[in-house]
């Protein structure tokens, strides 16, 4: 079976590492790619590092997308998503934009892309839950998310989750069988999904 990886996109508060952690769980070769980073906020998750440090990767094409969020710069290095392919890993990145799921779908394996869904209600029931100490800030992602979504309508995706009616594992089972049949990435009806 020729190398392949999960994208991950939703809102704050969708389930991703929830998810992440079930795929896990599931099959040791899932694995959660870990973002660089520049800037402040929460460093579990991800590879610290400096804004130069990723401007200068994107001068010598090494980064698939990058993007600024909570006060912070984000990027996903090739040279990372490669280490982890040749290792035997399944790589999962976790994603809050249309274009970077877009972006990292052009390097070539086979993408199970999979867009979590969840109410602006649940977001806010899970960011409080976990602590999360900018709620607004999280609640405003969101709707940008859905805006996002709008926006791109024709945006194909292997799989559609609603991940407060499905549970983590049950989302985690239909990830890894979309990626055993190599489910196609097809448009779906988004405006119904967010409302």
């Amino acid at each position: 079976m020729s190398p392949s990886g999960v994208v991950l996109y939703g809102p704050p508060g969708a389930g991703k590492d929830t998810i992440t952690a079930e795929l896990s769980d599931l099959r040791k070769e899932f694995t959660l790619f870990h973002r660089l980073k520049a800037g402040p906020g929460r460093t579990s998750g991800y590879r610290i590092t400096t804004a130069q440090h990723i401007e200068a990767l994107a001068q010598a094409g090494e980064i698939l997308y990058r993007n600024s969020r909570y006060d912070a710069e984000y990027a996903i290095d090739i040279g990372e998503v490669s280490t982890l392919i040749a290792s035997g890993s399944i790589p999962v990145l976790h994603i809050g934009q249309v274009a970077g799921a877009r972006a990292v779908a052009a390097h070539p394996i086979r993408w199970v892309r999979v867009l979590l869904w969840c109410s602006e209600d649940v977001t806010r029931q899970r960011c409080q839950g976990r602590g999360d100490k900018d709620l607004d800030t999280r609640l405003k992602v969101w709707h940008e998310t859905r805006q996002d979504l709008v926006d791109h309508a024709t945006e194909p995706w292997s799989l559609v989750i609603r991940t407060d009616q499905l549970s983590a594992i049950e989302a985690a089972q239909a990830i890894d069988k979309a990626r055993l049949t190599s489910a196609p990435a097809e448009v779906r009806d988004i405006r119904r999904l967010v409302g």
